[in-house]
């Protein structure tokens, strides 16, 4: 995985879950420097290496997000990791929540593409990965502002795909099936842990995968997809019927 190595690298959401992984992962592979992003510094867990710097930043925040780009030029990899999730469905679900899991999953990951894109470009050839979801393919109804929220990035992320191209950027759309976060805390689902969700995302992206499912659930949702989209609404209705019944 020699592409990270000497690389400059930002990651959001970098507190916890995929991110705190990614960025102790990417330790491991000979990065020359990563920022570690998130909104609350006091939640940034101790990471003893010089070549990390931390920043706080909300990616729906204009300000903080102008602030880190400017302190953050010499950026060659973005990893988009920052995210949340409410509870709801469509019909009965607190729009709030929803209108948050836009805010952030979709429009926060685009205005920091949109910010960093400039400096990839003059550090090309570089990379954006962005973390989305296996929801994106079929949303889970419980779940269902954060499932629409990463169909949306989804889709960005396939369209700044085409965009970044012929600029030497190379776009990257990360879509894990249930791991062992704090997002998915409670569950009794059988979830691979984060560090070795992140050592595949990071094998994946070395070997030039694009669209990447780095986990056995999320690899199984996305072939019922492949093979008929109707019976990965399926395997959802099931779940989402049964924990009603529970």
């Amino acid at each position: 995985m020699d592409i990270f190595e000497d690389k400059v690298i930002l990651v959001t959401g970098a507190n916890r879950g995929i991110g705190r992984a990614l960025v102790k992962a990417l330790l491991n592979h000979g990065v020359r420097k990563i920022y570690a992003t998130c909104r609350d510094l006091n939640t940034m867990p101790s990471l003893d290496d010089d070549r990390i710097t931390v920043l706080s930043l909300d990616i729906t925040n204009d300000e903080q997000i102008t602030t880190v780009a400017v302190l953050a030029q010499d950026t060659e990899i973005l990893i988009n990791n920052a995210g949340v999730i409410n509870a709801g469905n469509i019909l009965e679900g607190d729009l709030e929540g929803m209108d948050n899991d836009m805010s952030v999953n979709y429009f926060g990951t685009i205005k920091m593409m949109r910010a960093f894109a400039p400096i990839l470009k003059k550090n090309n050839p570089s990379k954006i990965i962005n973390i989305v979801s296996i929801a994106a393919y079929s949303p889970l109804p419980s779940i269902a502002g954060y499932a629409a929220s990463k169909a949306a990035l989804f889709s960005a992320t396939q369209s700044v795909r085409i965009e970044l191209a012929k600029e030497g950027i190379a776009v990257y759309a990360i879509n894990p099936g249930a791991i062992d976060t704090d997002m998915n805390k409670g569950s009794d689902w059988d979830m691979p842990d984060p560090e070795s969700t992140a050592v595949k995302i990071l094998e994946y992206v070395a070997d030039g995968k694009f669209d990447i499912v780095p986990d056995e659930m999320g690899q199984g949702m996305y072939n019922a997809w492949r093979e008929d989209p109707a019976k990965l609404s399926k395997i959802f209705s099931d779940l989402y019927y049964g924990e009603i019944s529970e």
